[in-house]
């Protein structure tokens, strides 16, 4: 009986992921505060996120935000920053992905510094090619990463976990944002 469930267990842990992983690299579009529509060809999925805490990233690009959108699990968001993604030549990949790694201070293996100096740090790994979310200038694109500021980051590293998913979207997010952020960031005009 036990083995039974051990084994109930782990095949759900491999659906799970292998659902998530699916969602990789397709058009993702928000179409409400939790619910994602996922584009493959001419086939649509709909993922609600509802009940799991997630991080949307809306890319640094046309018809995009700029923005990280931290959501609780009740579908609060409460936290939200800019941020700067890929450039044209290394964008940034659509889809919906977990946090599997975690490193507070880390250099880029493909592209380490030559002084020594961290550059990834607050690592937040996505991809198994190494995108991540990290302490980054959001002033400047990326190599595919996400850059998050450093006011914001340590907050999203702390509440971050690997049950996390993350959000790439070339779409706006805004529209379902916009009344929580106006909750927190009331002198700011959005």
């Amino acid at each position: 009986m036990h083995k039974l469930f051990f084994l109930g267990v782990i095949l759900f842990g491999f659906l799970e992921a292998k659902n998530i992983s699916s969602f990789h690299n397709k058009e993702t579009i928000p179409v409400s505060k939790t619910m994602f529509r996922v584009v493959n060809g001419y086939r649509n999925t709909y993922l609600d996120l509802y009940g799991k805490k997630f991080i949307v990233v809306s890319v640094s690009e046309a018809g995009s935000d700029g923005r990280f959108y931290a959501v609780d699990e009740d579908g609060t968001v409460w936290w939200s920053g800019e941020i700067a993604s890929g450039t044209q030549l290394f964008k940034t990949p659509s889809g919906i992905f977990k946090i599997f790694q975690k490193k507070r201070y880390h250099m880029s293996l493909t592209y380490p510094e030559l002084n020594g100096v961290n550059n990834m740090d607050y690592m937040m790994k996505f991809t198994k090619q190494g995108h991540a979310l990290h302490l980054g200038d959001t002033k400047w694109l990326s190599h595919g990463c996400i850059h998050i500021d450093k006011k914001d980051i340590p907050v999203i590293y702390r509440w971050s976990d690997y049950a996390t998913r993350v959000i790439i979207t070339r779409h706006s997010y805004m529209p379902f944002a916009r009344e929580d952020m106006y909750k927190i960031y009331k002198d700011e005009s959005l």
